[in-house]
C-alpha cells in the first residue's frame, strides 16, 4: 500500500489498530534497560508510545502523515514525548549505531525494498543494542489468520536472520510464533516471524 492509501485508512477518528502494544515487543523489551529506541513503520504509534511510557527516548518513523498526526495526538493524551519522522522506512537514513533498540513491527514491504529496510534497521543498532523484527510469516497465508493476502509482503525467519548476520549481529531468537487473535467467531491463530538479534558490545 502507498502512503496515500495508508492515509485514507488512518483518516478515521478511531484507531485502526488497538492501542495495546505488540505482545512480542512487550515480551522482548521488558527486560532491557531503557535507552534510545526507534519504532519503524510506527503507524498510529501504539508501540512507540508504550516504549516512551517505559522510559525510553523514542523516535517513530512512518510514511503516512495522517498516521503520524494520530500518533502525536495519542502520545499527547498519554503524556509522553516521541520524535515523529515522516519517511518510508527503506528511505530513512539513521545515524549508524544511534539506537539501543530498533523495532520493526509488521512492516509490509516487498523485495528489494524489504532488504533495504532491514539493512537500514541493522545499521541503526548501537553496540550492545537489540534489533527486533516481528512480521506476518509466509506460512500465515495458508495456515494462519489475518495479515496481508499477498505472498510478496510476507516474511520468512531466514530473511531476517540472514540480514542480521550480514550486519554482524548475533541471533538471540528466531522462530515462527503463534499469536492468538480474538474475532467475532472466537480466537484464531496467526503465524508471525519473530527475530531478536544483538549487536556485540
Amino acid at each position: 500500500m502507498s502512503s496515500q492509501q495508508w492515509d485514507e485508512r488512518y483518516s478515521t477518528d478511531e484507531l485502526v489498530w488497538t492501542s495495546t502494544p505488540n505482545q512480542f515487543l512487550v515480551a522482548e523489551a521488558v527486560g532491557l534497560p531503557a535507552g534510545r529506541a526507534v519504532d519503524l513503520a510506527c503507524g498510529e504509534g501504539r508501540n512507540a508510545i508504550w516504549l516512551a511510557e517505559q522510559g525510553w527516548e523514542v523516535t517513530g518513523v512512518d510514511f503516512s502523515p495522517v498516521g503520524l498526526a494520530k500518533a502525536k495526538r495519542f502520545a499527547d493524551r498519554s503524556g509522553v514525548e516521541v520524535t515523529w519522522v515522516e519517511s518510508a522506512v527503506e528511505d530513512w537514513t539513521p545515524h549508524p549505531g544511534g539506537f539501543d533498540l530498533v523495532a520493526m513491527i509488521y512492516l509490509q514491504l516487498p523485495q528489494p525494498a524489504r532488504s533495504a529496510a532491514l539493512a537500514s534497521a541493522a545499521l541503526a543498532v548501537a553496540p550492545g543494542g537489540t534489533l527486533l523484527v516481528v512480521a506476518h510469516d509466509a506460512d500465515n497465508l495458508t495456515r494462519g489468520f489475518g495479515g496481508p493476502p499477498i505472498p510478496d509482503l510476507l516474511y520468512r525467519v531466514s530473511d531476517v536472520t540472514e540480514a542480521a548476520v550480514d550486519a554482524g549481529m548475533t541471533i538471540e531468537r528466531a522462530e515462527q510464533a503463534i499469536r492468538v487473535v480474538d474475532t467475532d467467531d472466537g480466537p484464531k491463530e496467526a503465524i508471525d516471524t519473530v527475530v531478536r538479534a544483538k549487536r556485540p558490545s
